[in-house]
């Protein structure tokens, strides 16, 4: 079957997802104790970006393999198409984010607090790129280009399909955007991380993040490509994807999560290394207060996929590759989890301690000091949503996800599934891995 049908219980699960989470979402927001919500934010944006990003990577794979000249992917390209297309849903989810820091409706950022920025050196001195103005018209400009390249990219794709013999100029103007498209992902996508994560934690920096979380989210891309590719071969479509493709799927997670490590591993000691006040102290926050998470992100996200994909046949079996997704996709989740929460509790308690006060005034202040009370000593203290993910972030991440596979699953009924005349698809089809 070349058609993808949407079927009715699998949209319905996918709605259950969504609905799921948009009551964790509601529960949340009533069970914040600060007026600022800092929970329900913090959770929003977090799933928001960490999905985006699956779909950004998913945008810039078809551009790499199409500027490469690579063909193995061709079979199954349309789902890396489904998911780029998702990059519409995360400019609007974004926006609400970043509306959000120009109209003072959440305090995520110690930089949106003008006042106190003024009484701060080193924010004072990052203030031309750490502003509401920035964060606001950077997402829109941004991320309105990646979607203008991933529709531009797709609507190419199906034109091929209608080509016939003239597929190979159908090709080449994909490759004349993929290739425009690589160098403005490369400067924008770091530009947007710093804004979106990095500057949680407004006083650090690092020039390692960038790649470490793009690295994180290209590995959630390809664990989400794997377990949607064999979700469908289970239903009976992709009968051209063989174990070969998913064999070269498997390298990649496996690769990648070794690139990921050692990301990990050069920012952690460069950073230790030097020890610079203004650089530890992202990580002496997470390594003294979130050990758990701190250790358990390398332990799931390297030694799981490392020593389990090791051998070469493993990446074969499905069973075997579906369980590694699985694990990489939630472990990078939590990834981001760790780069958001501790950088947000923190802001939450600066303004609880400094009574903070702006276009919210005065009582704002004393409502985020006296909901924040339990909390306001350290992060060591456990405070639910942020020391460690609840039932509420599970849910959360749930709802993003069936909102995610739902946009995807719809764009994916709308064409064939194996492009018809792309000039590398016999290559794809007969692709096979010694």
């Amino acid at each position: 079957m070349n058609q993808y049908t949407f079927a009715a219980i699998h949209r319905n699960v996918l709605l259950g997802a969504i609905g799921l989470g948009i009551v964790c979402m509601i529960l949340t927001w009533f069970g914040d104790t600060d007026a600022y919500h800092t929970r329900f934010w913090t959770n929003f944006l977090h799933n928001s970006v960490f999905f985006t990003m699956i779909s950004v990577m998913a945008l810039f794979f078809i551009a790499t393999c199409i500027t490469a000249y690579a063909g193995w992917h061709t079979t199954f390209k349309r789902v890396w198409e489904a998911y780029s297309m998702f990059l519409f849903v995360g400019l609007a989810l974004l926006l609400i984010v970043a509306f959000g820091v120009y109209f003072h409706w959440h305090h995520l950022y110690h930089w949106a607090d003008e006042a106190g920025v003024q009484e701060d050196v080193i924010l004072k001195g990052k203030s031309s790129f750490l502003n509401k103005n920035w964060y606001l018209f950077g997402t829109i400009i941004f991320v309105g280009t990646w979607a203008f390249f991933a529709s531009k990219l797709r609507s190419l794709s199906l034109e091929e399909d209608k080509s016939g013999n003239n597929s190979f100029a159908q090709h080449k103007k994909m490759r004349v955007y993929a290739a425009v498209f690589l160098p403005i992902i490369g400067f924008t996508s770091a530009a947007m991380l710093w804004q979106w994560v990095m500057s949680v934690d407004a006083h650090w920096y690092s020039t390692l993040f960038a790649w470490y979380s793009t690295a994180s989210a290209f590995v959630s891309m390809i664990a989400l490509t794997i377990l949607l590719i064999i979700f469908l071969k289970s239903n009976g479509y992709y009968g051209e994807v063989n174990s070969n493709h998913i064999h070269d799927l498997g390298k990649f997670l496996f690769a990648i999560s070794v690139f990921w490590t050692y990301l990990w591993f050069s920012q952690f000691m460069l950073i230790w290394y030097a020890n610079i006040g203004e650089e530890t102290i992202y990580f002496r926050e997470r390594y003294d207060n979130y050990p758990v998470l701190f250790f358990g992100n390398l332990i799931i996200n390297f030694l799981v996929p490392f020593f389990i994909l090791m051998r070469n046949d493993t990446k074969r079996k499905f069973g075997s590759v579906s369980f590694v997704a699985i694990i990489c996709l939630l472990g990078h989740w939590i990834d981001y989890f760790l780069m958001i929460k501790p950088g947000a509790l923190i802001n939450l308690q600066h303004s609880a301690g400094a009574g903070h006060s702006d276009a919210h005034g005065t009582d704002a202040g004393h409502e985020v000091a006296a909901g924040a009370g339990h909390a306001a000593e350290h992060a060591s203290q456990f405070v639910a949503g942020f020391s460690m993910p609840g039932l509420l972030e599970v849910g959360t991440f749930i709802g993003f996800l069936g909102l995610f596979l739902y946009v995807a699953l719809t764009v994916l009924s709308k064409s064939a599934l194996v492009p018809k005349n792309d000039p590398y698809l016999e290559e794809s089809i007969h692709h096979h891995v010694i």
